[in-house]
């Protein structure tokens, strides 16, 4: 497979409106070349029907407690410490100037 040219990587930077000196189109020819090996190689894998699709590579399992009704500071409690309240709420500065 031929490689990437530094032509192909000019044209990929304009049409992404890239602005790319010459050392650099040569340092990305390479790395896109080595990309497209590497997605070529992947591709060459023969038998993948037996490998279920998956989106991660391990298992994952959520790991959750009870949802327990447990002791807790009542709202007066609360809002004691409050430098300002409003029904049962902090009161804060309006910050976005709406009602």
């Amino acid at each position: 497979m031929p490689g990437i040219t530094r032509e192909e990587v000019a044209h990929l930077a304009k049409l992404a409106r890239l602005e790319l000196k010459d050392e650099e189109l040569a340092h990305f020819a390479g790395q896109l070349d080595d990309i497209i090996g590497a997605v070529a190689a992947v591709s060459e894998v023969a038998d993948d029907a037996a490998v279920p699709p998956t989106s991660h590579p391990l298992p994952l399992t959520n790991v959750m407690r009870q949802d327990e009704v447990r002791p807790s500071l009542t709202p007066q409690q609360a809002l004691s410490g409050a430098p300002a309240q409003e029904q049962q709420r902090f009161k804060v500065p309006q910050i976005l100037g709406e009602e």
